[in-house]
């Protein structure tokens, strides 16, 4: 058991009180918006084995298979597959997709043949790989995750944006009535991504006005949703990310409850804390609520444009296990799970452990025992042996592989 040194990224929109919650420090008065568990190059989480501080990529480079074990080299190649992040956001952020594997690897070489830097500003791909996620909402009871996700039906979106009622949306909302879903939504987003920029700005300043009055008749569960929206556009304003996240899912998680994420589906994630594992890139296409590169023909060449309406998905026990929950995903790269009693943790694959509350002890057979309190983690190599887990109040998550 490798207790981890991990790296708090400071991105503009993190919260400035939420990580130092969880992980029980004082707030910096800086935002503070994702804690990086894994050997991502970007960040990589450091451990100690008695001989000094050594990144988790090092390590596992110099013995890949002694660390990850046989089979996960073998289907994965010899990098741990995923990442694993607290993310914690005090403000939006950018509305974006992800790549499928074939649109990555085509995408990175394409960008690495015309010679664009790899940490140059208009570049979409920092890797091959594909980045679909999953995240988690782990606050407090009744703090919410929120966000947006997916596409809805385009005849929801138009009867929307008729309640609101801004003459500049209108041949929109008659687009998405009329024509097919697919082609109604590339032709609604492109001509979104594409207006005027004064022209956008004032309509997207129309479009936060006509939220806040409308959130004021409406039900409690729309009224939420038209807020949210309304937030969004006084967060960035003129942004024209405004006006295409109405197209969106309103989505609010409670503690427990995750969200899965595929290729090229559109998202933003609006407030509060969650736990998040991913396949282990960085490939983002932005198409707004940002400063940052937005590349439109990119975009529309990844993004799905297909409604959709996103399951919230809970843990389910695994069947013959002590205390284990996972939250099944479709996915190979990465699988979560969670334990929230004492139990049994398996340690045939390489894993990375997280409490998020109480504090979990762990040992095993061979006589060696760590605890973990809140935001504290652990890599357990391939192989080793099966653990105990006990403690108080304990809330402990499993990032693994399947295989």
């Amino acid at each position: 058991m490798d207790r981890l040194t991990n790296t708090v990224r400071p991105y503009a929109w993190g919260s400035r009180t939420l990580l130092p919650s969880l992980l029980g420090t004082p707030p910096t008065g800086e935002p503070q918006a994702e804690l990086w568990m894994g050997a991502h190059p970007g960040a990589p989480s450091v451990l100690d084995r008695g001989t000094g501080p050594r990144p988790l990529d090092q390590v596992i480079a110099a013995d890949p298979e002694g660390e990850l074990g046989e089979a996960v080299v073998g289907r994965f190649g010899p990098t741990l597959p995923f990442l694993l992040k607290v993310l914690a956001a005090g403000e939006p952020l950018s509305l974006q997709v992800h790549p499928d594997l074939d649109q990555a690897r085509a995408g990175f070489a394409g960008e690495e043949s015309r010679g664009v830097p790899v940490d140059a500003p208009n570049r979409n791909y920092k890797d091959a790989n594909h980045k679909p996620e999953l995240i988690c909402a782990v606050g407090e009871d009744g703090e919410e995750f929120v966000g947006l996700c997916g596409f809805r039906d385009p005849l929801d979106t138009a009867r929307l944006l008729d309640l609101i009622g801004v003459p500049a949306l209108a041949p929109l909302s008659e687009i998405l009535r009329v024509k097919p879903e697919p082609e109604a939504l590339r032709e609604v987003l492109t001509s979104i991504l594409t207006t005027d920029q004064d022209t956008m700005a004032c309509t997207v300043q129309q479009t936060v006005d006509a939220l806040d009055l409308a959130a004021q008749t409406a039900d409690a569960g729309s009224a939420a949703a038209l807020r949210s929206y309304a937030a969004v556009g006084r967060a960035f304003p003129g942004d024209p990310g405004v006006i295409a996240a109405l197209l969106l899912n309103h989505i609010r998680l409670q503690p427990g409850e995750a969200l899965y994420l595929g290729a090229g589906v559109p998202h933003a994630y609006l407030s509060g804390i969650g736990v998040e594992i991913l396949a282990n890139s960085d490939n983002v296409v932005r198409c707004g609520l940002t400063p940052k590169h937005v590349d439109i023909p990119e975009l529309l060449h990844i993004v799905d444009f297909r409604s959709t309406r996103p399951a919230v998905l809970h843990p389910v026990p695994v069947p013959g296990s002590d205390g284990e929950e996972v939250y099944p995903t479709p996915i190979d790269e990465f699988r979560l799970s969670r334990f929230t009693s004492s139990g049994t943790v398996p340690a045939a694959t390489p894993q990375i452990l997280l409490c998020t509350g109480g504090t979990a002890e762990l040992s095993s057979a061979d006589g060696s025992s760590l605890t973990l309190r809140s935001g504290e983690s652990v890599f357990i190599p391939a192989g080793g042996p099966d653990l105990a887990l006990g403690g108080e109040g304990v809330t402990l998550f499993r990032a693994t592989v399947s295989v």
